[in-house]
């Protein structure tokens, strides 16, 4: 039994999303109340992992510093020097304390991910491979029926259902075999005798030879005859039932890709794209804005320029990799919100060894301008001095610099 990402999405998500349907028929409102909850329930683990990237930023220079005084100091005492880094840990806090909760988050993103990529938002693809042997082989080949994994697949509205993609006589064939590809339910049931009990669903499944094209024949009915001998990849799509349906500004949650075939630009898609970018940056610098040492190293330099430079990688990518509207709207409002949590984080008091440590770094420029204020003006006094000498008004006392004496 399936407990992992594909139980997460068909035992949770999908029901909250048919719930939110039953209220607001909207798909694409069910979008934002599905991404909304997720972002709630995780809220107290992203927010540690913020606090700890917070920290670490502070701490890091200090505790890089006293690491190798440490590591100098107790080379030849490997217990000693384990007590130590202990001790140093307790204070400052493990670097690695903010990956656990990275990692508790990815079950449940990756089965948002999977569901907002999958029925009712998107098409659904069965990929079937065969392998036909030549009929010499035939004694060799053992037909048994096929079934692939299943997909969650979405009949009629708050109606779906995993289906399997079945092949009577096995994925092995001869030449001169024929099989039949067929789409059912769990309970066994074909689309064609759901159809009958949902007739305004459109679940007849295109059928498409992507692969040795030329060594089957393959009908429109899912009939496949072996021909010659090779490999067959066979594809079969089930439209999404609410790819082609669209919430506020975006025309379709099921499109891809910011251009359509004949070369027009899909503005909406475009826009969450630049609107991901930009919320990702938002959120980078809301994130990173701890104070930062005075005598950062080059590899903090580095660390911000990739920092400015990720928001167009990721955007870019999407260019790329283009991923249905859904998927981005889930993508970007979900970066809306955690760039509000970030900056609800920052707002928060820092312990107080690390608060001391910031204290001192704001404390290094003013004592730098108060030591070096004092040099610059006698200076400045003195350039004043030689060149007044000549400039003096008629007023000049006796006594003062360039005041000739009375005869």
């Amino acid at each position: 039994m399936d407990f992992g990402i594909g139980f997460l999405s068909g035992n949770i998500m999908l029901p909250f999303l048919d719930w939110v349907y039953s209220l607001v028929p909207s798909y694409g409102l069910g979008i934002v109340a599905l991404t909304l909850l997720v972002r709630l329930l995780l809220f107290p683990v992203s927010a540690n992992q913020l606090r700890s990237m917070r920290r670490m930023k502070i701490a890091n220079p200090i505790m890089q510093q006293r690491q190798r005084e440490i590591q100098a100091k107790y080379k030849d005492d490997p217990a000693k020097l384990r007590e130590e880094v202990s001790k140093l840990y307790q204070e400052f806090g493990n670097p690695l304390s903010g990956c656990l909760p990275a990692l508790l988050q990815m079950p449940i993103l990756f089965a948002l991910f999977a569901t907002l990529r999958g029925s009712p938002f998107a098409d659904i693809n069965y990929n079937l491979t065969f392998q036909v042997h030549p009929a010499a082989e035939a004694a060799q080949v053992q037909h048994q029926p096929f079934a692939s994994p299943p997909q969650n697949l979405y009949l009629a509205d708050r109606v779906h259902y995993p289906v399997r993609a079945t092949v009577d006589r096995g994925t092995e064939l001869v030449v001169g075999d024929s099989a039949h590809l067929d789409l059912q339910t769990n309970t066994g049931k074909t689309l064609a005798e759901v159809e009958q009990d949902h007739p305004e669903a459109n679940l007849s499944p295109r059928w498409e030879v992507t692969e040795g094209a030329d060594l089957v024949e393959f009908s429109v009915d899912g009939t496949l005859q072996a021909i010659a001998p090779g490999k067959v990849v066979v594809k079969g799509t089930v439209p999404g039932l609410a790819a082609d349906k669209g919430f506020l500004f975006v025309q379709a949650l099921g499109k891809v890709g910011v251009t359509n075939p004949d070369g027009s630009i899909n503005w909406d898609i475009a826009l969450m794209i630049v609107g991901f970018g930009l919320s990702l940056y938002l959120n980078q610098n809301i994130s990173g804005s701890a104070p930062k040492a005075p005598n950062s190293s080059p590899e903090a330099s580095q660390q911000e320029l990739t920092n400015k430079l990720t928001p167009v990688i990721f955007s870019g990518m999407f260019l790329f990799f283009p991923l249905p509207a859904g998927v981005l709207m889930y993508m970007l409002i979900a970066n809306m919100f955690q760039t509000a949590q970030a900056f609800l984080v920052a707002q928060e008091p820092l312990p107080e060894n690390l608060q001391k440590i910031v204290d001192g770094w704001q404390a290094t420029p003013a004592l730098q301008t108060a030591t070096t204020a004092p040099v610059k003006t006698v200076v400045a006094e003195k350039k004043v001095d030689k060149t007044e000498k000549v400039k003096r008004s008629p007023e000049t006392l006796p006594f003062e610099p360039g005041k000739k004496k009375k005869d």
